[in-house]
């Protein structure tokens, strides 16, 4: 595996989640920085060996945006 793509939301009480795609791994944070730092550590304590650890993680931002009519 080359890359892994995690899926990014706001939460609703505040700060982020994150959770890959295509792998078990979630994690949450209060800021953008620290998500950034906690998804680095996420990916490194899930693949163990740093042979198989993906060299690109990408982060995909979910927004939902709510329009009235």
């Amino acid at each position: 595996m080359t890359e892994i793509v995690f899926q990014i939301e706001e939460d609703p009480e505040g700060g982020y989640s994150a959770k890959a795609l295509g792998a078990s791994i979630f994690t949450q944070a209060d800021s953008m920085d620290e998500l950034r730092t906690m998804i680095r550590d996420a990916v490194c304590c899930h693949f163990e060996d740093p042979n198989q650890r993906p060299k690109i993680i990408r982060l995909h931002f979910c927004h939902d945006e709510v329009i009235t009519t």
